[in-house]
């Protein structure tokens, strides 16, 4: 018989608004080679609109390769709407441990004048989800083009789009829906665009920081308490294949946060997580012990230490931010020697991933073969509490999904070790 949690869960997830979605108008994409690719293809056949969100858009070789794209796409297509919503904070400081230089604001001011386009709409805005980058960031992920989504977490430079030789590992999902892109651009006008404090970055007399922070606490506030994705035509949580999107900031209230939970509470058989830091928020670890008490299987698959971000070669100077991947390290040592028996007995497989110096990128849930959440969030506290995420959560009852969950599954594990 299901527990009052369990019917709650259940519940709460079938009173989700979902929009109606056709298995061939999703296609996995299994690398960012491919990923760049196929970001460079969607510039080149947008007709009327290029919206995207990221945490940050880096000047570097991908950066500028991905910019010049879109700078031709607009002259070649005057009409053409482009967007790009960054983190205001990310974008107007120099990378952890450089050398104070200029920033990639800067780099998108001079790039409007070298083409020429001071007399047309900004293009880069900046959103500031809180008053200092360390108390939150702008995670909200995807591209939109025309009526084309492509989610992934990856941010735009060199190492998310394997400009060279080393990459750093992601999901990449591209759903064509003209429903879901209007949502999503919808969401975007109203609540980040529609406000005094989300303000253009190419341009050079863009305020300072503490001179909006009033503005930016009352934005975050609200932002928190409203923020929502409005579906045009929802049908109820039904027997077909399904995508809702979901956003979240903050912990009370958080719809994405709450239907992550619920997720977890539904596993009748497997529940698959993947994170690039072993630091789950307290509720999850809850949830974790207590299906690992009901028997129910878990599969975590996580970066090894030297594939983190923040990993730094014992040959280079060491900052403070080199510490994290030990500290993952250390929580994932402690978990697994609490759950030894559960390990040895195969209920609970936890997979590292290394593939030389590259590094690991990857966030998701995958519950038995009916729910799959593509989302940023990496499952952990900050994400919980501090960092505006969203995710698009597909539910399928029959199976659609399940070849290419296969072979996304197959693609991560392949550099891995249990």
């Amino acid at each position: 018989m299901l527990t009052d949690k369990t019917k709650r869960a259940k519940k709460r997830l079938e009173s989700l608004p979902c929009l109606p979605l056709a298995a061939e108008q999703v296609e996995f994409i299994y690398g960012p080679a491919a990923f760049k690719r196929e970001i460079i293809q969607l510039i080149r056949e947008a007709k009327t609109r290029i919206i995207v969100t990221a945490l940050y858009w880096q000047n570097d070789e991908a950066g500028q390769e991905i910019l010049d794209e879109i700078y031709r796409a607009k002259q070649d297509k005057p009409e053409l709407e482009v967007k790009i919503l960054i983190d205001w904070h990310r974008a107007q400081r120099n990378l952890l441990g450089a050398e104070k230089s200029a920033t990639n604001a800067d780099w998108y001011c001079e790039e409007r004048q070298k083409y020429q386009l001071a007399d047309d709409p900004n293009m880069f805005f900046g959103v500031p989800i809180n008053t200092r980058e360390v108390f939150g960031v702008l995670h909200i992920k995807g591209f939109v083009f025309d009526n084309t989504v492509l989610y992934s977490g990856a941010s735009i430079n060199n190492v998310y789009l394997q400009q060279n030789e080393k990459y750093r590992y992601d999901r990449y999902q591209k759903i064509t829906n003209a429903v879901l892109a209007d949502t999503m651009v919808n969401f975007i006008r109203r609540y980040l665009l529609d406000s005094d404090v989300v303000l253009p970055l190419d341009n050079v007399n863009r305020p300072k920081t503490k001179e909006i922070r009033q503005s930016i606490r009352h934005f975050r506030k609200n932002l928190s308490v409203y923020g929502q994705y409005k579906l045009p035509s929802a049908v109820d949580f039904c027997s077909e294949l399904t995508v809702t999107p979901l956003f979240g900031l903050g912990g009370a209230g958080n719809i994405l946060n709450c239907t992550i939970e619920d997720l977890f509470q539904l596993v009748e058989d497997k529940l698959t997580i993947c994170t690039p830091y072993f630091n789950f928020p307290h509720t999850l670890q809850q949830k974790i012990r207590y299906l690992l008490r009901k028997g129910k299987k878990i599969e975590i698959i996580v970066g090894d230490k030297v594939a983190n971000d923040f990993y730094i070669p014992p040959e280079q100077p060491f900052k403070m931010a080199g510490a994290l991947p030990y500290l993952y390290e250390s929580n994932l040592r402690r978990f697994s020697k609490k759950f030894e028996r559960e390990v040895a007995e195969g209920q609970l497989i936890i997979r590292l991933w290394k593939d030389g110096d590259n590094t690991y990128h990857l966030k998701g849930i995958w519950v038995d073969d009916n729910y799959i959440l593509l989302t940023g969030n990496n499952l952990n506290p900050r994400a919980w509490r501090l960092d505006a995420e969203n995710g698009l959560f597909i539910h399928d009852p029959q199976h659609q999904m399940r070849p290419h969950v296969i072979k996304e599954l197959e693609h991560i594990r392949q550099h891995t070790t249990a």
